[in-house]
This record gives structure tokens, sequence and C-alpha cells, in this order.
């Protein structure tokens, strides 16, 4: 999460910002600029090329400030939400504005690596998109289909994702992490179809096309197999080749967004992108990097940021999808 400089008065901005607190100046984000732009009374936008653009229609619904080429339009980040709860229903609608905004962090967040966000729009049988469900009156399952990733809103709620992150012995858990792990799903679902790209994947991950619903079964009757530490990330990825995917995936977002942006506040002195691996990005400054912030955590009393250890297989699972972004670590926000 880097910070941005106001265009009118320079005052620093944070993702997000919908109004300069120095100058007053309204603002919009813009994702083919990849930052902060000032807008008129109207919600105006013209850049250098005399372009117009408009904040988004949903300013008001879920917060966006995204900008877009029509007026009244909604942006490119919004139109990936397939379905959102009723007007009516009270609590969903309250929950919505978190999951929306952490997902225009992710599409961000794979913008700058260089990975695809193919909508329903180009692609309307397997591209992206979101179902941002309330589970007030019915249950909601998490997951990932063919491209349609669904999210239950009340995930948002903090205390009680809180009480199930506890209630499965989770070390982490939020709606930015639930959305980088079915995230990882869509790209394998993408990305990882054919030839020797497959063939690496299953050499690491194992063999996806293992029975789900079988090793579901197997997962939650005997738990995760004794040495799970020495090849896994999570618990959770030892479940199907799926999962380790995913969660891989979802470290891998994780690992690249801190670093970016612990090199943006000047927390670390090395460029990120003068690694030539993940491998080495992970061992010469996550690692590091992680056991400081952890030491942090504990001298407030909290629980560590990073609860986790990273085995050598997996470095190299962690290589792999590393590999599958066309632009490294980029420029993120």
């Amino acid at each position: 999460m880097r910070s941005f400089r106001c265009r009118v008065c320079e005052n620093e901005l944070f993702f997000g910002n919908s109004r300069c607190v120095a100058c007053g100046t309204r603002l919009g984000f813009s994702r083919a600029e990849r930052a902060i732009v000032p807008v008129d009374d109207d919600g105006r936008y013209v850049d250098h090329h005399g372009g117009r653009w408009w904040v988004c229609a949903n300013v008001r619904l879920s917060g966006c400030t995204w900008v877009t080429t029509t007026q009244g339009g909604t942006c490119e980040a919004c139109a990936l939400t397939r379905t959102r709860p009723a007007d009516g229903d009270g609590v969903g609608m309250a929950q919505l504005p978190a999951a929306e905004s952490a997902k225009r962090h992710l599409v961000v967040e794979l913008d700058s690596l260089g990975l695809p966000v193919v909508g329903r729009d180009e692609d309307p049988v397997g591209g992206l998109c979101f179902d941002m469900l309330s589970s007030v009156e019915e249950n909601v399952v998490i997951g990932h289909a063919d491209g349609v990733i669904t999210i239950d809103l009340a995930e948002s709620d903090d205390a009680r994702r809180e009480r199930v992150r506890v209630e499965l012995g989770e070390p982490y858990r939020t709606m930015l992490g639930h959305l980088r792990h079915e995230v990882g799903h869509y790209l394998q679902y993408r990305l990882v179809t054919e030839g020797e790209r497959l063939e690496r994947c299953r050499e690491l991950f194992g063999d996806e096309t293992a029975d789900y619903q079988a090793e579901i079964d197997r997962h939650y009757s005997e738990g995760p197999p004794e040495d799970w530490e020495d090849r896994y990330i999570t618990t959770y990825a030892t479940m199907h080749p799926f999962e380790d995917f995913a969660e891989t995936f979802a470290h891998y977002l994780h690992i690249s967004d801190t670093v970016d942006t612990a090199a943006a506040q000047g927390l670390v002195t090395i460029d990120p992108s003068a690694f030539s691996s993940f491998r080495d990005l992970v061992l010469g400054v996550w690692v590091p990097l992680s056991v400081a912030l952890n030491q942090i955590n504990r001298s407030m009393g909290k629980d560590d940021l990073y609860p986790f250890v990273i085995p050598e297989p997996v470095l190299d699972k962690l290589d792999f999808v590393a590999s599958l972004a066309t632009q490294g670590a980029g420029s993120g926000v």
C-alpha cells in the first residue's frame, strides 16, 4: 500500500482517499495511471490527453472512488461484481464496502504484477466475476468455480471473523486473504492448463485431478499429515493440490505486497525488483523483515503479523506461482 501525493498541494495521500485533508481537493483513483487524481465538484477528471473521466457511480454505495469513462457509470473494478445484496438487506449492504475495498486492492495488485483480470464482458464463460453474498438469510460458502468467486460478506465483521478463525484453528483470516486465495484458484484455472507449466505444477503441488470431495473428507476426518510443516505453508494447503496452489498463491501476494510497501516506506533499503527469483526475495528480504515485524507486534502485545514458517519445498512452490506474473514485482500501491 504505497502512498501518493496530491497533484494540487503535494500533501501525502493514501489508497482509497476521496478528499485531500490539506487542500480539500476531491479525489479519484485512475486505474489507467495507477494514481490518485484530482476531480472537480462534478466528479470529473481530465487526463493529460484531454480524456474525460468521472468518479464511479458506486461512490456512495461502496465508497468506490475509481474513475470511469462513462458519466454516471461504474468503474472496471465494480463491474466485476456480478451479485450484491438487495438494497433492503441492511446488514449485507453495510458489510459490502469492506469487501469491495479489499477487491479493489486485489485488482490493483494483480495489475501491478502483470496478472490477467479478464472480466465477464470479455469472456462471458470463464471471465472473472464476484458474487458478494449476504449470509443473513442463506448459507454462503466462500469459493471459486469457473471464474466466479463467491464471498460471504459476513467475513467483513471483525468479531465474527475472529470467532471463526479461532474455531478453525487458523493463524490468519482476513477479507483480503480470502480474495487472494480465491483468485489463486482463478489464475490456476486460467494460466495452468497444459504443457510444461502444467507438468511442473503437478510435480510441486500434486495431481489436481484427484477427487476433490474425497480429499476434503479425508482432511476433515484424519487431519493434516504429521510432517505437513516440512512441505506446506498451512494445514489447509494439505487438503488438495488445488488448495495447496491457492494457499501458496495467497502467500505470494501477501509477501509481494508487504515487501513492496516496506520498500516504499523506507523500511527496507534493497530494491525488491533487484532479485532474480522470488525465492531469493523471500530469503533475502521477507524472512528478516517478517521476523522484525513479528517482534514489533509482540512489543505491542499483539499476535505475530506473519505467523508462518516457509520450508524449502514451499520456496519452490512460491517461485512457480511468481513465474505466472509477466512483469515481476512491478509498482503496486
